[in-house]
């Protein structure tokens, strides 16, 4: 049960009323902070009467009802849903939340983290934090739990602070021990946890954890997740170059994905595809995937255009001028259906990288790499493509002849690559 300070406290301050107002006629404001702090237990009256005013009503009939929405509206949070309807049902639970008062509260204010997380709405997220942290303790081990996976989940996706993500992850974890949690929830856990060791580079760790989600999520015959798992493999497999178990899990969750007619899915492993083959250099076969996820409208349009940014360098690296081109234009196009740039600002710099040498536009280039580029993906830690760019930057300075110039940033190259083998 959520403690009613707490409740109190969260419904003030969602309502943008002060204390004063709240506390005006029905008790002191030194009093109501006590409360609000957990410092004192007010009698049934005032807890009424401080009801009455926030417009909640004191009614247990609803519970039930509460309960099984949001434990519906949870679900949906961690499976591949529509928006617009896990929007939906999250307005039918606030109307809820906001007219009685229920122990479902704490429990509804944490998933809203990663609600928000799911939308891209990452400052309302973080308002979300900041506003939750101010009563984080007197969290109980399940409030908890979520409330570090979820920031995990923050750090992840907004800053891409893996490290961080990791010990967030990690006392989430320790706090299984202590919960009767389903399976599959677990499962989730041990699957981002994959995900985030994958970023990492830490490749077996990765193998480790993705194999016990799979395990969990094949129990429950849940084949959208154990896509999802495969693809995780058959990535940590082609980076030890174990190319024919790569090949096989990608195979299994592209089987999985058209099982259950999930393009996502299908043009996620499509795309993993395309990088296994560019990696043997075999050319043919990766433009081939990253042309089927470029194919398919339906796919998310950030997938497509990770697709073709993948193609252009594909097609530059076997001298196929008129394709890269021709992938170029088409990028550009995708990239202005955006209405916000800024996320997606690796695609535009990695356009504009080959535009400007398919033009011959060496300053331009070289300006771009040099003062944007590889600051961008340093700053994030993408040191994967970091190695790409500046073996580019050092392999166009060799044909210019400087050689001091290519030495440079060959040697950025391996540092990167220090970076990536020391993580």
């Amino acid at each position: 049960m959520i403690e009613l300070g707490s409740y109190i406290k969260l419904q003030r301050t969602k309502q943008e009323m002060t204390q004063g107002e709240l506390a005006h006629g029905i008790v002191s404001l030194s009093y109501l902070s006590k409360i609000e702090n957990l410092k004192t237990e007010a009698s049934p009256e005032i807890i009424q009467a401080l009801c009455t005013r926030l417009g909640i009503q004191i009614d247990n009939s609803l519970e039930s009802t509460i309960q099984e929405k949001c434990k519906e509206w949870y679900g949906m949070l961690f499976e591949v849903n529509d928006k617009e309807e896990i929007t939906s049902k999250f307005k039918e639970i606030q109307s809820l939340m906001d007219s009685n008062l229920t122990e479902s509260l704490l429990l509804f204010e944490i998933h809203k983290i990663r609600y928000y997380l799911i939308l891209g709405e990452f400052d309302k997220a973080l308002n979300k934090i900041n506003e939750l942290n101010e009563i984080s303790g007197t969290f109980d081990n399940l409030h908890l739990y979520y409330w570090y996976k979820f920031r995990g989940n923050y750090c992840s996706l907004k800053d891409a602070e893996y490290n961080q993500s990791m010990r967030f992850y990690r006392i989430a974890e320790e706090k299984i021990k202590q919960l009767d949690l389903e399976d599959e929830e677990v499962a989730d856990l041990h699957y981002i946890v994959a995900v985030t060791y994958s970023k990492l580079r830490n490749t077996l760790e990765s193998i480790d954890y993705a194999k016990m989600a799979l395990d969990s999520f094949m129990k429950h015959y849940n084949f959208v997740r154990c896509a999802q798992c495969h693809n995780i493999l058959g990535i940590s497999y082609r980076r030890i170059r174990m190319y024919d178990k790569a090949i096989k899990n990608f195979n299994l969750a592209l089987h999985l994905g058209k099982l259950n007619n999930n393009k996502q899915i299908i043009q996620l492993t499509n795309q993993n595809l395309g990088h296994l083959y560019s990696t043997k250099g075999e050319a043919k076969e990766a433009v081939k995937y990253f042309q089927e996820v470029i194919n398919d409208e339906e796919v998310h349009l950030v997938e497509r255009v990770a697709a073709v940014a993948s193609l252009v360098r594909e097609h530059y690296n076997i001298y196929n001028v008129e394709e890269s081109k021709k992938a170029i234009k088409y990028g550009f196009e995708l990239l202005n259906q955006f209405k916000n740039i800024q996320p997606y600002k690796i695609f535009d710099y990695v356009l504009h990288t080959y535009d400007y040498l398919l033009k011959e536009e060496y300053s331009k280039f070289e300006n771009l790499v040099i003062k944007e580029f590889i600051p961008f993906l340093e700053k994030s830690k993408d040191f994967a493509n970091v190695i790409i760019y500046a073996d580019l930057l050092a392999r166009h300075f060799e044909k210019q002849y400087k050689y001091k110039d290519a030495a440079k940033y060959y040697k950025v190259a391996n540092f990167a690559y220090e970076q990536i083998t020391n993580i």
